[in-house]
């Protein structure tokens, strides 16, 4: 209920006749204020006129007068800033620290409004704001998925700032991990980010030149040298002695355990063992990736850099001693496209910023705007509804539409959720 006295306040949905406070003033909204995400009062810097008197403070709303003594706001003094106390039902009256009263008003919610409302909250999977989104203007919808995809971009790049924190500011290092987080496709995402921070990269460097010892390298990381084989592998027996006298020289950190893989349900392609592969041979071949991807001016020079072809072993090859019909494991195009969107946009968006380069995170954009939209779950659902979904610009504002605030049932800050709340003719 507080949620949604907040939206009653935030957008003035207030009853079509004059307001009083609960002690009979006149009261006049001018300003309804800025919402405060953080700890302290709801609604920053709020504009009123209580009997003529003009007041510029700050609001607090509860559902009930009493969550103010409970809360206990009466003796904290960052809530002495407050002019009115906004509430659902007016159950005692409530005081500031020094002992003065506070203004409260009841503001009764629509019911229609509140109906809507429930609707929203009770819908299990196919979106109930579906009904009004035919009817909403090009520009609506534009601005809210332009919105939605900066607001994801920007999630990103706090990410990414908080991994380059965690290795001291390189961005080589920093675009790997990313990189090989994205390799896990979602099932494996975390296995593959714990598997490359333990990975010693000024080591691995020195070996850059020789495949199988970058192989060995990551294999070995990943804990999978230590499995009991059915029969001799040649090629992992090589694996494992290098990785042996590698873990030697190096005193390497331990591999991450083998349990935190998953592999059931995968297709050959994308089991750990061959993106690790091909993990290696972009790492063996393209010395210097992070500074080539700065360089890509478009998703065609990316693509290449990522196009490698793993050892010949992963050619038949989905496991250790176990086969699968020869062909090349090299990434396919959909696996392309996602590996720009989810690591090279957000990399570039956040090169962009920390060098203040807008021509970066404009590239950026662009990528995500000259691809094609994802095909999963959230975006034929939407497209369902009746969303137009034709670049990856639009998939990501989608999927951050779903998960920040559908999954969240989160309608009263969606640009959606308001206007289905508003009401529309013939609804």
């Amino acid at each position: 209920m507080e949620q949604l006295l907040h939206y009653v306040w935030r957008h003035k949905i207030f009853p079509l006749q004059p307001l009083y406070t609960t002690a009979e003033q006149a009261l006049e909204v001018i300003d309804t204020g800025l919402p405060n995400p953080n700890a302290g009062p709801d609604f920053f810097n709020a504009k009123l006129k209580i009997d003529n008197t003009l007041w510029v403070g700050n609001v607090e709303i509860h559902t009930h007068a009493s969550d103010w003594l409970r809360h206990g706001h009466h003796q904290n003094a960052a809530y002495d800033s407050v002019i009115l106390h906004v509430v659902g039902e007016a159950d005692c009256q409530v005081f500031r620290t020094n002992g003065e009263p506070i203004p409260q008003l009841v503001l009764p919610c629509p019911e229609g409004v509140r109906q809507r409302y429930d609707q929203l909250r009770k819908a299990d999977s196919y979106p109930p704001c579906h009904a009004v989104l035919g009817k909403l203007s090009a520009l609506t919808v534009h601005s809210w998925l332009s919105a939605l995809q900066m607001e994801r971009l920007g999630q990103k790049t706090q990410t990414i700032t908080e991994r380059l924190k965690r290795h001291n500011g390189d961005w080589a290092d920093t675009f790997f991990i990313t990189l090989a987080r994205n390799f896990g496709f979602g099932l494996n995402g975390d296995a593959f980010e714990a598997w490359a921070e333990t990975l010693p990269f000024r080591a691995v460097d020195k070996h850059r030149d020789n495949l199988m010892q970058v192989e060995a390298f990551f294999f070995g990381q990943a804990g999978l040298l230590n499995e009991d084989l059915p029969q001799k592998d040649p090629y992992y027996m090589q694996l494992q002695a290098e990785f042996h006298f590698l873990q030697h020289k190096f005193s390497l950190p331990s591999p991450i355990r083998i349990d935190r893989w998953r592999f059931a349900r995968l297709r050959p392609g994308n089991f750990p063992h061959v993106r690790i592969a091909q993990l290696a041979a972009i790492y063996h071949k393209q010395d210097g990736l992070f500074s080539r991807i700065v360089e890509a001016e478009t998703p065609e020079a990316v693509k290449e850099l990522f196009t490698v072809s793993p050892s010949a072993y992963w050619d038949d090859h989905f496991h250790f001693c176990k086969t699968s019909p020869h062909q090349a494991k090299t990434l396919g195009g959909n696996a392309l496209n996602l590996l720009i969107i989810n690591t090279v946009v957000p990399m570039l968006y956040a090169y962009g910023q920390y060098k203040a380069d807008e021509r970066l995170y404009e590239r950026a954009t662009r990528f995500l705007e000259s691809l094609k939209a994802e095909n999963n779950r959230i975006t034929r659902m939407w497209s369902g509804c009746g969303l137009t979904v034709r670049t990856a610009a639009d998939s990501q504002a989608l999927i951050q539409l779903q998960k920040a605030y559908c999954d969240r049932k989160d309608c009263l800050h969606c640009r959606f959720g308001y206007e289905f709340l508003k009401g529309k003719k013939g609804q």
